[in-house]
């Protein structure tokens, strides 16, 4: 028998680890897992490469766990990325370890209180699953101690490294007892990974598992293109079309998951959302619904669908395209699974045309184009339907409805076939045969041109159809400066964003990366050039930036301090005395007191509002808040 095919039972884990796996419905090990328990639970070190998806959070989480006792000491550290994945890790060891007296497990991570954190500690879980700085602030406390420590995970170890994390998990590993055993799990193997890993690891058994694209060639894809306002409608009316049992929804945002479920249920359809904020129970529930098929469709973000596998699942539809293809292989992975077949489909607005074409490199295949279904299609859908229903209905006793019809004929005075249609039309109310038409190409055009004119204000050009380079930004002393191309995506049209944290915060680029990346939902490869001042930061991410993730990163807070993320555009920023460009010297720079101002006397002229240190634009409002007819015209400068 091959490893492949071996159970968990003959690779040797404990009843309590098997009995827990049986209650999760876990029938064999995946490929990675067959190919890493046995070495860790020899006490080998393990250097491995595999895709999300593909079990590593059991690979090294089963084997680990087979060896922890039951002292109340921290025996397993796993550093992860993100606090979303810090918490799936910790649920995990949890689920594994659900028979298994007195097991602690406990997530530390930013952003959580830290005096909840102390109190859990103290209770002595024998599992911690943290992100690198919330880690190392334990660690410097002397909170957190590793002397009895068996075992450190580096579990995604690329994206640790993308987020700017590999200086704080070498002074991790350097604080750590010489004779633990270490395993170290990436999707790529980077320059710095393989240098970390030949630096500590000692004698590893590597474990790669090839990439599969059986999962994406199995399921047909298809894409729509469709304005962000007319996105709702086109799902349902794709929805009503499609031979759907089960579906799940990907939206990017916690809020939209919320949002689009409510929508649905007011349309009738039988959903439910799927987010990280939702407790396990509720999120285990909403699945064991769609499993037994009292729910049809479940709206989830990326990080609570992870490891969803529901046989019922037909339909995956990306209503928010992702940012990255790995995450689009992750997402549609949640149908064609186990030798079915499946389908995805993929919303895309105009301006989101790029991204498709870097997924469809990526992904190695093609997406075909799929047309919004009109309106005679979706009625002539709903009418089958009904039909169906009908005839069931037909076969049974119908002589007393005979009585009713002939009577309300007789009361109404009108025939069966007027009265049929009246009854029909009640019964429709909620779910109309016929359905509005939509002028989808003047409506599209029209919201494109808006998001066009909101989106290249400031020093931002506009690249229509990729037949038009960006505009040079307009020369405006001070300006914040226009988003620079992604290296490895400079096909990807970029935004500047400005937020009110700054050196004199105590913010770095890894805090301002973490934030974004956890907070939006957003790979890390995707936020460009970030720039800080002493009291502001600029960073560049897509242009397109859904509202309801703006919002939300407005109110997240960077050591101590809301973002307030928006767009730079034309603000003028003044950094404790110098321009925030860097193109031009200050000492080539007059002061203000001796520049001409041509004919304008000095006395007409307002006193400007000062920077403050921590409120650069406070007391000044932006010139848009003013009518133009109460502003005096700005005479050019002479110098």
């Amino acid at each position: 028998m091959s490893s492949d095919e071996r159970t968990f039972r003959e690779l040797g884990l404990s009843e309590n680890l098997l009995r827990a796996l049986d209650e999760l419905g876990y029938e064999k090990p995946t490929p990675i897992q067959s190919a890493s328990i046995d070495p860790l639970m020899a006490g080998k070190d393990i250097l491995g490469q595999a895709q999300t998806g593909t079990g590593k959070t059991g690979a090294f989480a089963l084997p680990l766990l087979n060896k922890v006792t039951s002292q109340t000491t921290p025996q397993i550290l796993v550093l992860a990325p993100t606090r979303e994945l810090a918490v799936q890790v910790a649920e995990a060891f949890s689920s594994y370890a659900k028979f298994m007296k007195n097991f602690h497990v406990l997530p530390i991570y930013g952003g959580q209180s830290m005096q909840q954190q102390l109190n859990a500690l103290k209770r002595g879980p024998q599992v911690i699953v943290g992100t690198p700085g919330r880690v190392m602030d334990h660690m410097r406390r002397g909170t957190l101690k590793l002397d009895s420590l068996q075992a450190l995970v580096l579990d995604e170890a690329d994206e640790m490294l993308k987020m700017g994390f590999i200086d704080d998990i070498e002074w991790i590993l350097e604080h750590t007892p010489s004779e633990r055993q270490l395993a170290l799990f990436s999707a790529t193997m980077p320059e710095q990974i393989k240098r970390v890993a030949n630096q500590y690891l000692r004698n590893p058994i590597h474990v790669r598992i090839e990439s599969s694209q059986t999962t994406v060639e199995s399921i047909e894809q298809r894409f729509v293109q469709v304005s962000q306002h007319n996105k709702l409608e086109a799902l349902v009316r794709v929805l009503e079309v499609e031979n759907t049992e089960g579906v799940i929804i990907f939206v990017r945002t916690r809020n939209s998951c919320v949002e689009l479920a409510e929508k649905l249920e007011a349309r009738g359809y039988a959903s439910s959302p799927l987010h990280g904020d939702m407790n396990q129970q509720a999120r285990e529930r909403a699945v064991d619904q769609l499993k037994r098929g009292k729910l049809d469709i479940l709206i989830a973000t990326d990080v609570a669908a992870r490891g969803l596998d529901v046989e019922r699942i037909g339909h995956v539809v990306n209503y928010d395209i992702p940012y990255d293809a790995e995450a689009y292989v992750h997402r549609i992975g949640r149908t064609g699974r186990a030798g079915r077949t499946g389908m995805a489909i993929l919303f895309v607005t105009s301006r989101e045309m790029r991204m498709l074409r870097t997924i469809e490199r990526s992904t190695n295949s093609r997406i075909s184009p799929m047309k919004i279904p009109s309106p005679e299609t979706v009625a002539e859908r709903r009418l089958s339907r009904l039909g169906e229903q009908l005839a069931e209905t037909i076969n049974g006793d119908l002589d007393f409805m005979k009585e009713a019809v002939a009577q309300l004929c007789q009361q109404l005075e009108v025939d069966t076939d007027l009265l049929a249609a009246a009854l029909l039309q009640q019964v429709q109310q909620e779910r109309p045969l016929q359905l509005p038409a939509i002028q989808e190409r003047a409506r599209d055009e029209r919201s494109e041109r808006t998001e066009r004119s909101s989106s290249d204000r400031g020093d931002r050009g506009s690249d229509r159809g990729g037949e038009r380079r960006s505009r040079e930004p307009r020369p405006m002393p001070a300006s914040l400066g226009s988003a620079e191309a992604l290296k490895d995506n400079p096909d990807l049209k970029m935004c500047r964003y400005v937020i009110d944290v700054g050196r004199e915060n105590g913010v770095g680029v890894g805090n301002i990366v973490g934030a974004i990346a956890n907070e939006a939902n957003i790979d890390s490869r995707y936020i460009g050039a970030i720039q800080l001042y002493d009291a502001v930061t600029t960073v560049d991410l897509p242009d397109g930036m859904p509202k309801d993730v703006l919002q939300h990163l407005r109110k997240v807070r960077v050591c101590g301090k809301p973002l307030n993320i928006r767009e730079a555009g034309d603000q003028v920023f003044v950094d404790s005395g110098r321009s925030a460009r860097s193109d031009r010297p200050s000492g080539d720079r007059k002061p203000r007191g001796d520049r001409p101002t041509g004919d304008r006397p000095a006395g007409d002229r307002k006193p400007r509002a000062a920077a403050t240190g921590d409120k650069p634009f406070a007391d000044r409002k932006p010139r848009a808040d003013k009518p133009a007819g109460e502003r005096k015209p700005r005479k050019p400068r002479e110098d």
